[in-house]
């Protein structure tokens, strides 16, 4: 007998991203506005569309991997892919209200 295991929420994939903090800033990449979009196909392959808060930042492949770890946690993911993108280009208004705060942005 086959279970069919459901593919995971939008909403757990985010809480697991929250677990990816950038370890320059120390906030998560949510609340920093790195996550643009997540798919999740019906395979439950989850695709992560982001960008990084600079093109030059040395940290590209340990977020990329971070990432990719805190998917495996969740229920129902089988693979997932990192899209990384430039357009549009990251600024402090993407990121939440409480990282502003926590890094004295008014």
């Amino acid at each position: 007998m086959t279970t069919e295991q459901a593919s995971p929420s939008e909403e757990l994939v985010l809480e697991a991203l929250k677990e990816v903090h950038d370890p320059e800033i120390g906030i998560n990449i949510v609340d920093l506005g790195l996550i643009y979009d997540t798919a999740i196909d019906d395979g439950g392959v989850v695709t992560v569309t982001m960008t990084l808060t600079t093109p030059m930042c040395p940290l590209n492949e340990y977020i990329d991997a971070a990432v990719k770890s805190a998917l495996q946690e969740v229920p129902g993911v089988t693979d997932s892919h990192v899209n990384l993108v430039w357009t549009p280009p990251w600024g402090p208004d993407k990121m939440s209200e409480d990282a502003r705060l926590e890094l004295g942005f008014w």
